[in-house]
């Protein structure tokens, strides 16, 4: 007769022993602070070279202040703002960002997909190629503009005139009569390569294998283009116009070196410059400022979320 054994219960584990153990100590917090050291200056620098000046000039756009008169500042709430959105130089001036901004980044997508299209193709010289059209994204863009300015648009030496003269044209002057165009067409040039690469990618990463049926069921290249490819490269075409849009909505470079803002071309940061350093409105041109860095952050968070969207895609492929 064997006699039954009792099981011997573990031993209790008091609450502070296993907050405890399942606390990191201090050899862990050490690791944790040596992996995030090295990022603290940078973190540092970025607040100090960034966030510190927004900081100051929102806080001097509650101010009506003229650097002519400081004595005079005063504080008015809201006023800055509510003279921006009813000034009609400044409202002229948002009404040609839109249209600035819209104009270059059409122009830029379509002829970026054009060209991204011939260089997903094979051919000989492909790399040259592509090499040579992404050169104008390299480009400085102040030097870009003067480029555009002398190089082109001159009515006296410039290469257009030049070839319009060897063929009996015209001899216009480019930015005198067209100089919103002038503006847009030196930016479409600057910025097409940068779609071109992104619509690039987006075509390199298409299922081959879908292609390649679609075309045994007697597809052909304008249905596989319009069912295949371009739904493919919406979030793409996407992506690249609201970057496009960050980068045209705070041009400065190509409307003050191009034509100084006048004949109708002065675009939302060319007045603040404008307002700040002609006017010495401090506070007017810091509230322009402020609503031009806003509109950024609005572009850049749905940028953002494109691109989530996109890693997501890519993720769940893999």
């Amino acid at each position: 007769m064997t006699t039954p054994t009792t099981a011997t219960p573990p031993p209790a584990v008091s609450v502070p022993r296993a907050r405890a153990a399942q606390s990191p100590g201090a050899p862990g917090l050490l690791r944790v602070w040596a992996t995030r050291a090295p990022l603290l200056p940078a973190l540092v620098f970025m607040i100090v070279v960034t966030q510190l000046p927004f900081v100051a000039t929102l806080v001097i756009s509650f101010f009506d202040w003229n650097a002519l008169y400081p004595d005079a500042r005063q504080f008015t709430w809201f006023g800055n703002y509510a003279e921006v959105l009813t000034d009609p130089d400044l409202r002229k001036s948002v009404l040609t960002t839109i249209l600035l901004t819209v104009a270059v980044v059409v122009a830029s997508l379509v002829i970026g997909l054009a060209l991204a299209l011939l260089l997903d193709r094979r051919f000989r010289g492909r790399g040259l190629v592509r090499t040579l059209l992404i050169a104008p994204f390299l480009v400085v863009p102040v030097a870009a503009a003067l480029l555009w300015k002398h190089v082109l648009y001159n009515p006296e030496y410039g290469l257009l005139n030049g070839l319009l003269h060897y063929v009996g044209g015209p001899q216009p002057d480019w930015i005198s009569h067209t100089p919103l165009l002038a503006v847009e067409v030196s930016l479409i040039w600057q910025w097409t390569p940068f779609m071109m690469l992104i619509l690039l990618a987006g075509l390199q990463s298409r299922s081959p294998e879908l292609i390649e049926a679609a075309r045994m069921d007697g597809a052909g290249p304008w249905q596989i283009f319009r069912h295949l490819t371009l739904p493919h490269l919406r979030r793409y075409l996407e992506l690249g116009a609201l970057l496009g849009s960050i980068y045209i909505v705070q041009n400065f470079d190509a409307v003050f070196t191009l034509t100084s803002g006048g004949l109708g071309t002065a675009n939302l940061p060319y007045t603040v410059y404008q307002t700040f350093y002609q006017a010495h409105e401090n506070g007017l041109a810091s509230a322009a400022g402020v609503l031009v860095v806003i509109g950024s952050i609005i572009i850049a968070t749905f940028a953002l979320r494109v691109v989530s969207s996109l890693f997501r895609e890519e993720a769940s492929r893999g």
